[in-house]
């Protein structure tokens, strides 16, 4: 329990800092800021991954009795630098979904992040509130496994399927539809502000409907992103304090990668790869037994790949648009 205890208080310390410290005021991230905080919350997380070592090697607080499963220190260790890395990379679909909302609500770029950083507070709760019914529900009934693994299949090939140019429909979405027939909402901004009330009449601001908007996209790709944790482990801790490190990294990542989300379109494929990986192995798990560093290795190989061919890719397009000399 105060292991538990210890992690709430690093994550609860850390986003006072962030938001109470480092950023009381509305202010525009640049890209040089955002990869900065991106450095300090990769090296947070992996950090974290010396506290995980002790905690299943000395048996802090009582952690494998807690779990319910006897994890080597190394292993532990392994599982969540994989769980980490594979949160962290099916995000980089959400970062997208980011984009398109602060674009069609056109929010100021000194508001986004106040957005972001009570958007993913809340995906902190509603994703905790996931693994555990999750890992309880695997526990008790063991076949779930296999129908996670087909949802994260269909998940990948409904993904292989779309094209690029889909989008998310927001202008007819049910959730905007129905809190404009509950809530009045303003046409214009004030400030960092989710609420106003012009005499006794509560009404809604933009910032509001983006914030709504972000918490319940972050819930869709939960569904596919936690049960994938599940092919890695079902230890609660490991899944759950890795999941939430690569969340919080994700306010920096958007601000980092969003001016260049175009140059990394391939990264999409990284993602469908990854997502029938973890699949099969869920559905294959009963007879297919791979070694834990091999989920790491094959997350890890995918995203640099990914990476290094959008780069290529892009390097190509430039060579062909550039005039003859």
């Amino acid at each position: 329990m105060l292991l538990w205890i210890g992690f709430f208080v690093l994550i609860t310390a850390a986003l006072a800092l962030d938001l109470g410290v480092f950023h009381k005021e509305p202010e525009k991230i640049n890209v040089k800021e955002a990869t900065a905080w991106s450095i300090v919350w990769i090296s947070l997380s992996l950090l974290f991954s010396i506290a995980v070592y002790y905690a299943y090697t000395e048996d802090w607080s009582g952690i494998r009795q807690l779990t319910g499963d006897f994890i080597p220190g190394s292993k532990a260790v392994v599982l969540y630098l994989t769980g980490y890395l594979l949160e962290l990379s099916l995000s980089l679909d959400n970062i997208f979904v980011m984009a398109l909302i602060f674009t069609y609500f056109k929010v100021p770029n000194e508001h986004q992040h106040r957005v972001l950083f009570w958007g993913i507070l809340g995906a902190v709760i509603f994703r905790a509130i996931m693994i555990f019914a999750g890992v309880a529900l695997i526990q008790q009934f063991s076949w779930l496994i296999y129908i996670f693994g087909a949802f994260i299949i269909y998940a990948a090939l409904k993904m292989w399927a779309s094209k690029d140019e889909d989008e998310v429909d927001l202008k007819n979405n049910w959730l905007l539809r129905r809190v404009r027939k509950v809530l009045p909402v303003t046409r214009s901004f004030y400030g960092q502000h989710f609420f106003i009330k012009r005499g006794k009449i509560l009404l809604g601001t933009p910032l509001l409907l983006t914030l709504l908007m972000i918490e319940t996209t972050d819930i869709l790709f939960a569904l596919d992103s936690i049960p994938a944790i599940f092919s890695i482990t079902t230890d609660s801790f490991i899944i759950f304090t890795s999941n939430i490190f690569a969340i919080l990294g994700l306010r920096s990542m958007y601000f980092m990668l969003s001016a260049v989300l175009d140059k990394f379109k391939l990264l999409k494929y990284s993602v469908i790869a990854i997502l029938l990986f973890v699949g099969l192995k869920m559905v294959s798990h009963g007879f297919i037994h791979l070694p834990e560093w091999a989920s790491l290795v094959f997350i890890g190989g995918a995203l640099l790949v990914g990476v290094v061919a959008s780069l290529f890719a892009n390097a190509r397009t430039e060579e062909d648009t550039d005039p003859p000399i």
